[in-house]
């Protein structure tokens, strides 16, 4: 029997993280636990069937695959999905560099209300026909000509400019994700980039202040993120994942499919000089025919090629941004593609930067909810996405609730004045019917010679 919700821990809002990738479509229900870490409470798998380089191919397929994953998240956390929050990727995701002016009419301090009207007015920006802003990044701002301010609430000044980060996609791909959550019966509260969400799952704030790049090798897509100053430095999506990696194992062999993949899994390597000449694997012929031996050098082989031509992709990307010999923390790899073995060996190879592989078990908490074997399952690169949407979902409402509050904050002191002028206007008002009251008695009419005389 599954442990009930307490009131207490309803305190704290139950967020729903979609991730509509290439391979899987994986919904994950959770909330801020006590120790301020994330708390699962349910997870929902199914395969991807109509999701083709991150987007959207099949509309139907789709739905069908989300239905299945929310029922699985449903059953196992007790918990009602209507609202999640989906991932976005796909080669169309394009990042912009722009800058934004807010003039003050006073010299009054800075509030976060000016720092959202300043972001929102970015989202006014015109762009080329068919596209759409996802998100609007602040860099760093400038107050009063005073630039690299990272914080500008609280400060006093009239002129507030700012660098921002814009990421923009393909309207009609916006649109078919909405469309897929909307047949699921579901409400979409925000939409996040993918590499985003996986940066929160996997980096911290030091890592992001020293500089790093995130790389998550999905199915589809290969998503690039460059932080530095903890700031996001650049974006990019790279239409290369592990599903090239087994089409061209499943050519390259001769076998099928779902044998590709395994092979793949189970015996694939980056670097073919890490494998033994002498090393073979059996694989079962179609149909009664004989079985094929496949050497694992050769496997490696094929792989090698294709993960050099992901990373060389990935390189281009840390080059054009200009951050290349600004990276101390060097790469974060995170995805599915991360379990391959001996990548974070070539990947450094490559690009002569220090390489690790990204696991979202950082900011996971311990939990009575899920079964020790899913707990597990999750804390994989695999589920970095998922993870870091839940993330960013729980980070959403915690600010809105913060904004909430310092409006509330900014409207008392004038609720106050309001009461000194209602104070003081009552007092005029006594004073005039005074004078009103020494003339006035019993309904006595008096005319205009009268009170000119008593006066």
């Amino acid at each position: 029997m599954k442990p009930r919700i307490t009131d207490i821990e309803k305190e704290n809002p139950i967020i729903v993280g979609l991730d509509i990738g290439t391979t899987k479509i994986c919904v994950t229900v959770g909330r801020r636990s006590g120790t301020n870490k994330i708390e699962l409470l349910g997870v929902g798998k199914a395969e991807s069937a109509g999701v083709n380089r991150g987007v959207v191919a099949n509309i139907q397929k789709t739905v069908f695959s989300i239905r299945e994953a929310v029922s699985s998240a449903e059953g196992q956390s007790n918990v009602d999905i209507k609202v999640v929050n989906v991932g976005i990727a796909g080669q169309h995701i394009k990042s912009i560099q722009h800058r934004g002016i807010l003039t003050k009419s006073d010299d009054d301090e800075i509030n976060r209300l000016d720092v959202e009207r300043l972001i929102s007015d970015m989202y006014k920006l015109v762009l080329p026909p068919g596209e759409e802003i996802i998100h609007v990044l602040p860099q760093e701002f400038t107050i009063d000509n005073e630039p690299g301010i990272k914080e500008p609430i609280g400060m006093a000044g009239r002129r507030m400019e700012a660098n921002f980060h814009i990421i923009s996609g393909r309207v009609t791909d916006i649109k078919n994700i909405k469309k897929c959550v909307d047949n699921s019966d579901l409400e979409v509260s925000s939409l996040v980039l993918e590499p985003l969400a996986s940066s929160e799952a996997v980096l911290d704030e030091e890592e992001k202040m020293a500089g790093v790049v995130l790389v998550d090798i999905g199915g589809g897509t290969t998503d690039v993120a460059i932080f530095h100053e903890g700031i996001i430095r650049h974006t990019a999506v790279i239409p290369l994942g592990g599903n090239i990696v087994t089409e061209d194992i499943r050519q390259g062999c001769a076998v099928l499919r779902n044998q590709a993949e395994q092979l793949k899994v189970r015996y694939g390597s980056a670097l073919a000089d890490e494998n033994k000449e002498n090393e073979v694997i059996c694989v079962p012929g179609i149909r009664g025919r004989d079985s094929k031996e496949i050497s694992v050098k050769n496997l490696a082989y094929i792989i090698q090629a294709r993960m050099e031509e992901i990373i060389e992709h990935v390189y281009y990307e840390i080059k054009a941004s200009g951050y290349e010999d600004k990276l101390i923390a060097g790469i974060v790899i995170t995805g599915g593609g991360a379990q391959l073995k001996h990548l974070v060996q070539l990947v450094e190879y490559i690009t002569g930067i220090d390489c690790r592989i990204g696991y979202p078990n950082e900011y996971l908490a311990k939990t009575d909810m899920l079964n020790k074997q899913t707990l597990e399952e999750m804390k994989s690169p695999m589920y970095a996405t998922s993870i870091g949407l839940l993330i960013k979902g729980i980070q959403t409402v915690e600010d809105e609730q913060n904004m909430a509050s310092e409006e509330r904050e900014l409207k008392k002191p004038r609720k106050e004045k309001v009461g000194e002028i209602a104070e003081k206007q009552s007092k005029k008002e006594s004073w005039f019917t005074k004078i009103i009251s020494e003339f006035i008695k019993d309904n006595q009419e008096i005319d205009d010679e009268t009170y000119i005389g008593k006066k």
